[in-house]
């Protein structure tokens, strides 16, 4: 049998491993990505103007077949880009006034790209710059939505492309309670785009094709979702950026940017479904009928401009033949989403639209089953109290009572351990030299006082797999985006702010980022130090210096996690206290946490020494 200790030590080791790691490698990484994303966005910048729309995405439009339309050679660039003001200003547009959206519709090419979410800024200052997803070409970074026709092998038709100008029909504004509808005419066929909106970002497109002449005509419709340059990302490894779908037996497709560059197209035929581009709080994705055949692809390629290569990605699909009949007319009906990733929103349009696990649009991880519930208990809470810190602690209670039998099972052996301590150090001095003796008599004692050695790991293996689902529902909720808690806690997703170093302000200095030790981190390595003291120092050395160091290790190494993760990790410590502590107590153990954290030192010095 092994010794608990050694369960322990390695729980605990794992654990600090991950934990370091993500402090010392990959925070410092995700520095420098975004150093030098700032840089490539500048460079970007430079180069996204003056290119021609219909080969500005440089993949080019779906085609019968699978095969991709060679993309048309870019405009000479002008000397100096356009901002994005005069990009939107280029081409004649019809406003966008929702709740959630403000922007604008192109009517060149009859394209969706001037987005702004209204509802959403840069940073927790209300006076800070709104969020702006979708930009025409012609300005920097580029992104925008498409919908179109591509005509089938032999047919001689006319059909509309990204320079075509529509005409405006009706409607002077798209609202919710106001579409409006394009018209163009192409010979013998007649085009009519109706474009909706609801109250938040589900834009809805229904192309009407009218064939006047006296044969049928097919057409093939298509949407794509454009990007140019890389956006940026968090760059964390428990979210997905990038390209992303479900697309029905091929199920949930997850593309990081680079794996598209290096691994080149891929495609996918499905019945319903969905797919686009999802940055950790926005997306666009485009969603055809439900019902309806259509092939799907996520492709990269680039455009040259002023001597240097942008990247381009694209997601769109190609949808199977309409048939117009001679005399008649066919409607095509798909749908776009362009906006922030709200829980409730996305679920919503699931239900309402039947799309097929729209809810994957959120990277939910891993931890699913426990993710999902976890948010909507802190979000049961937020409506009850209005603050989703208050909401934090409540659900800690609440996961403790779930896991009170268990806990209280675990600390009622952890007194039992701690009341045969004297005759376990016995045990160990008389047969030093002879383990297996030692681990035989360990066993029957155990066996003779009813003790699980191992039942002391099971609060941190309960607690482990909760704080990893609160990190990931933190991290990629919006809806804990500059969520504030109370006091100086303006953010619940980001670090606390504050730290020791210069004494929490008072000193007009900012240290270097691993000095930044705050308010929370500290209480936290406080009440983590004091549920060790509960009980007496291990007899192993390597276990007693862990649990000697633990604490101030967890402190640096939380002290840049989201602040609300750290609450709530420090609150679950002060439960925990106060539980082990009543139960310790009513076992008939005595509780010296002085005596016990006198003993640690006196042990840690002790080894020293030698």
């Amino acid at each position: 049998m092994i010794d608990n200790k050694n369960y322990l030590i390695a729980i605990v080791l794992s654990f600090m491993v991950m934990i370091t790691w993500h402090y010392t490698v990959n925070a410092p990484q995700m520095e420098r990505q975004k150093q030098e994303q700032a840089l490539l966005e500048e460079q970007q910048a430079l180069e996204a103007a003056g290119q021609q729309d219909a080969a500005s995405d440089g993949v080019g439009i779906p085609q019968p077949g699978g095969e991709t339309g060679a993309p048309a050679v870019p405009q000479a660039t002008p000397a100096a880009p356009a901002n994005r003001e005069t990009a939107v200003a280029a081409t004649p547009r019809i406003p966008i006034e929702t709740p959630e959206i403000e922007g604008s519709i192109s009517l060149r090419g009859g394209r969706i790209d001037d987005v702004v979410l209204r509802q959403y800024r840069e940073t927790v200052d209300p006076g800070s710059d709104q969020i702006v997803l979708l930009s025409p070409s012609g300005g920097p970074s580029p992104y925008y939505a498409e919908f179109g026709f591509v005509g089938a092998s032999g047919q001689d038709v006319a059909l509309p492309n990204a320079d075509t100008i529509w005409e405006l029909e009706s409607g002077d504004r798209l609202t919710p309670s106001s579409p409006v509808v394009l018209r163009h005419e192409a010979g013998d066929l007649t085009f009519r785009r109706t474009i909706s909106i609801d109250n938040q970002f589900m834009f809805t497109v229904a192309d009407t094709v009218t064939n006047a002449s006296g044969d049928a005509v097919s057409v093939f419709p298509y949407g794509l979702v454009s990007r140019h340059g890389l956006p940026d990302m968090a760059n964390f490894y428990i979210l997905h950026e990038g390209l992303i779908g479900v697309l029905g037996e091929d199920g949930l497709q997850e593309i990081d940017y680079d794996d598209l560059t290096d691994d080149g197209p891929q495609t996918f035929s499905t019945t319903g479904g969905w797919l686009g581009i999802t940055d950790k709080y926005w997306a666009t994705a485009l969603v055809p009928e439900q019902d309806s055949k259509f092939k799907a692809r996520f492709a990269s390629g680039s455009v040259n401009a002023a001597g240097a290569t942008t990247p381009t990605f694209q997601a769109d699909f190609l949808r199977d033949a309409v048939n117009v009949p001679a005399q008649g007319e066919a409607t095509i009906t798909n749908r776009l989403f362009a906006g922030a990733k709200q829980v409730s929103i996305i679920d919503g349009y699931e239900e309402k639209f039947g799309i097929d696990r729209f809810e994957l649009l959120i990277d939910w991880g891993w931890f699913y089953f426990i993710t999902k519930p976890l948010f909507y208990g802190i979000d049961y809470f937020f409506h009850l109290t209005g603050n989703f810190g208050v909401a934090i602690l409540l659900v800690t209670v609440i996961l403790k009572l779930i896991f009170f039998p268990l806990a209280s099972k675990s600390y009622k052996s952890m007194a039992g351990m701690k009341k045969v301590q004297p005759e376990m150090a016995k045990i160990r001095e008389r047969h030093a030299d002879d383990k297996m003796k030692q681990q035989q008599l360990l066993m029957e004692l155990y066996k003779k006082e009813k003790i699980n050695p191992l039942s002391g790991c099971l609060p941190i293996l309960l607690q482990i797999p909760v704080f990893f689902a609160l990190y990931k529902v933190l991290f990629v909720t919006i809806e804990m985006r500059h969520a504030p808690f109370f006091g100086w806690i303006r953010d619940l997703s980001a670090p606390d702010p504050t730290t020791i170093f210069n004494l929490f302000g008072l000193i007009p200095w900012d240290p270097p980022s691993f000095l930044m030790l705050g308010v929370w981190p500290l209480l936290m390595g406080i009440t983590m130090f004091i549920q060790m003291r509960l009980n007496p120092p291990p007899p192993d050395p390597t276990q007693a210096m862990i649990f000697a160091w633990m604490p101030l290790i967890f402190m640096f190494m939380l002290a840049s996690f989201p602040a609300g993760l750290v609450i709530y990790w420090t609150w679950n410590n002060f439960l925990s206290i106060l539980q082990q502590y009543t139960i310790m107590k009513r076992q008939g153990v005595d509780v010296n946490i002085w005596e016990n954290t006198r003993a640690l030192f006196r042990r840690t010095k002790a080894e020293d020494a030698k």
